[in-house]
């Protein structure tokens, strides 16, 4: 098996995009220590104590590993604006990678594909999949293996393709030729940072790592995917109408201005979720939300969550259509959506 077949098969497979790394820690992993130690992981326990420590060598997921196949498919579906350049007066913006399908669902099966065909070819493989959840740090290592570069927004870019697709792994325990790193191609634009409205992105004060890093407790989608308590109510309103995530910063990057970023008619990753009313959202039962959102990445944020994201929304809106519905979920019986839609109507001048 070499590299090259190798990628073919994840082609085959429905990967845009498919390089292979040593199986090594990387300049990455010393910085990502430094993070968590500064507490930039917020509330997001699970990346740090163990589990964090695990992401400095591979080999604590697969110790007979000798290389990482590391591949990427583009989510980006061209029907729909950028949240920059959208005004959809009622609706809330959902992140672009949140309307379709959860991609665990559709890239584990494309992954265990690739495993099968491997081992049609040569026999049995030592082989480890890796979707998001695994203790890897996928940008390091899909950056190692050519796929494209940690930008100053934090998101893997690649030259041809932009930076809307996904990222998986497999640790095989073939010794494969690896891939050149990919050149860091930002120079000295900033358009991510100064777009960012509340700081998230700041620069790497030493040499190891990324250009920047991302604190989480300033960033739209920690606050609205992976925070359970209040959103600071110093930001509420920076977060817009943002409902499940934030593509600010990729949406005002050059690499994926209209007409160059690639595209995907893939099913599985249309927008079914886009631009949802928010009026529609704030009426829904805890069974409704479950029915609505199953199967997709918004069963994240969990019900209330989901409904607190929803207040917060209506009242950074201005819109005075979403009085009647932030009152009645002020007098619901959850203390969380209450508080945060009694801060809406705060801002809508209405809250008695």
């Amino acid at each position: 098996m070499t590299a090259e077949r190798l990628k073919q098969i994840a082609a085959e497979a429905g990967f845009e995009l498919a390089g292979v790394s040593a199986v090594e820690p990387t300049l990455e992993s010393l910085f990502y220590a430094h993070w968590i130690d500064e507490g930039c992981h917020g509330e997001m326990r699970y990346l740090g104590g163990r589990r964090g420590e695990m992401r400095r060598d591979p080999k604590t997921l697969l110790p007979s590993a000798r290389s990482i196949l590391c591949v990427g498919q583009v989510y980006n579906s061209a029907e729909k604006p950028y949240s920059t350049e959208w005004d959809g007066e009622g609706l809330g913006w959902i992140s672009r990678y949140a309307w379709g399908r959860d991609y665990h669902d559709t890239i584990k099966p494309r992954l265990r594909q690739i495993v099968a065909r491997i081992e049609e070819e040569i026999g049995p493989v030592d082989s480890k999949i890796c979707v998001d959840t695994s203790p890897l740090l996928e940008r390091a290592y899909a950056h190692s293996a050519g796929l494209g570069w940690i930008g100053k927004n934090t998101c893997l870019i690649n030259e041809r393709i932009g930076s809307w697709f996904f990222l998986a792994e497999i640790l095989l325990s073939l010794e494969l030729e690896t891939d050149d790193p990919a050149p860091f191609r930002c120079g000295t634009c900033t358009r991510c940072i100064d777009a960012c409205p509340t700081d998230a992105l700041l620069p790497n004060p030493g040499d190891e790592g990324p250009s920047h890093y991302l604190d989480s407790r300033r960033c739209i989608s920690y606050w609205t995917i992976e925070l359970r308590g209040p959103v600071p109510k110093e930001n509420r309103a920076e977060t817009g109408r943002h409902l499940f995530g934030c593509d600010i910063c990729q949406d005002v990057c050059p690499w994926n201005r209209p007409g160059r970023a690639a595209s995907t008619e893939a099913e599985e990753f249309q927008p079914t979720n886009a631009e949802p009313s928010l009026e529609e959202l704030a009426a829904m039962s805890e069974e409704e939300f479950n029915r609505r959102f199953s199967g997709t990445p918004i069963e994240r944020s969990r019900y209330q969550g989901f409904l607190r994201n929803v207040a917060v929304a209506m009242g950074a809106s201005g819109e005075g259509r979403f009085v009647e519905p932030l009152r009645r979920l002020a007098e619901g019986p959850d203390d969380l959506v209450a508080e945060h839609a009694r801060w809406a109507l705060g801002r809508l001048g209405s809250w008695r």
